[in-house]
């Protein structure tokens, strides 16, 4: 994450910028999946702050605060916190402030939030936010609650208009369903990236060898899977990008219970079982079915790999046919 600043309370903030006499421009939220609509505001938040020469910032939580104050009906995250810090890096941000959410700081007011933490601790020069932004105990602040205050201790505020796609605002509730619905092209779109599972390779059942078509197998860090089915998808491994076929699923035909997430990958042939690894999702091909044995398994897989293929093909061409005006 080279060039961004991971801090993990105040006082590492201080520590860092507090002798620079520049100023902080902000976004405050969860952030998780970093779709369109965040990105719109970090984009401005780096535009302002390089006009104010104050440091491009953004404060999110962990973890999530409906973890804490309602777990229930906390959801499930779209990516992790280490995903998110290489978006939030990548966007080209400055500093970011993870603040743990507990219930001390749940029961922050909106004023004592704004003046402890934005005011007092980051002497913040401007917030950028979007229009359903809520802060503060019980979510009592609001954009105009924020305003007020930005009015009252001297920093602007600035409220970001959504993004919109085909009718549909942006959100992380959006993603989330795309996701969970097995839509992964839609959450594609909404994320402008593809959503993509991380997480160490673990050793499988060995049936590669029965069906003929070898897999690596992922143990997901993210609390969010894609609905069972088969994908195609593109693999990183030690910073190379392959293409490849990956199944989410309970491997049906073999009687199995767990839920895995097994990828071949075209032009590969190494036998590994352990390493890290990512796994994108680009497009549904089916959903998951038992079959009558390996033979028949072996030949759907053959199907499988020949419409990802045809996918990829398609994807390219697409990509290399000139704009008409």
């Amino acid at each position: 994450m080279s060039g961004l600043a991971v801090l993990r309370s105040t006082v590492e903030w201080a520590a860092q910028y507090g002798s620079s006499g520049r100023r902080a421009v902000l976004s405050v939220g969860n952030f998780d999946g970093l779709h369109l609509g965040h990105q719109k505001i970090l984009r401005q938040v780096i535009e302002r702050a390089q006009t104010l020469q104050g440091i491009a910032g953004v404060i999110t939580f962990d973890p999530h605060p409906l973890k804490v104050l309602r777990p229930g009906k906390a959801p499930p995250m779209v990516e992790t916190m280490n995903q998110r810090m290489e978006q939030f890096a990548a966007m080209g941000l400055e500093a970011a402030l993870v603040l743990r959410f507990d219930r001390a700081l749940a029961a922050l007011s909106p004023e004592e939030f704004v003046h402890g933490v934005l005011v007092e601790e980051l002497k913040t020069a401007a917030v950028l936010v979007g229009q359903n932004f809520h802060f503060g105990h019980r979510q009592e602040g609001d954009v105009d609650t924020l305003t007020q205050l930005g009015q009252r201790f001297g920093f602007s505020v600035e409220i970001i208009d959504p993004v919109v796609i085909d009718g549909e605002f942006v959100s992380s509730t959006g993603v989330r369903g795309a996701i969970a619905e097995g839509r992964v092209a839609d959450a594609a779109r909404l994320l402008g990236r593809p959503f993509s599972l991380t997480g160490e390779i673990i050793r499988g059942a060995g049936r590669g060898a029965t069906v003929l078509f070898p897999t690596l197998n992922l143990a997901a860090e993210q609390e969010l899977l894609p609905k069972v089915g088969v994908y195609a998808t593109e693999t990183l491994l030690d910073g190379r990008v392959y293409r490849s076929a990956t199944n989410v699923g309970f491997r049906p035909t073999f009687d199995g219970t767990l839920l895995g997430v097994e990828s071949h990958l075209f032009d590969f042939s190494r036998e590994l079982t352990k390493g890290r690894l990512e796994v994108r999702f680009w497009e549904r091909l089916r959903d998951e079915r038992k079959f009558s044995g390996p033979a028949e398994l072996r030949a759907q897989i053959a199907a499988d790999l020949r419409e990802t293929r045809d996918y990829f093909r398609r994807r390219d061409g697409a990509a290399t046919q000139p704009v008409r005006s």
